[in-house]
């Protein structure tokens, strides 16, 4: 019984934990797709015949790494 107990606990956790960074996320969320976006498309203009993966992987970190600046350094 004991362990059932813990068990559900733990997923009450998880499910709050994961309902909380979700509602963290929508806040910023608009700011990040656009410059995804935005840095997508200038990728696959670029005429080096950069792939999808390699663009995606480019933007996700570049967008991730500005935003992390304007949230931390106000930049």
């Amino acid at each position: 019984m004991a362990k059932l107990v813990a068990v559900f606990l733990m997923f009450m956790v998880v499910v709050a934990a994961v309902h909380i960074h979700k509602a963290e996320a929508t806040a910023d969320t608009q700011q990040f797709k656009d410059c995804y976006n935005n840095c997508h498309k200038e990728c696959f203009q670029d005429g080096k015949a950069n792939g999808y993966t390699f663009c995606e992987m480019k933007c996700d970190a570049d967008c991730a790494s500005n935003e992390i600046k304007v949230k931390f350094l106000g930049q």
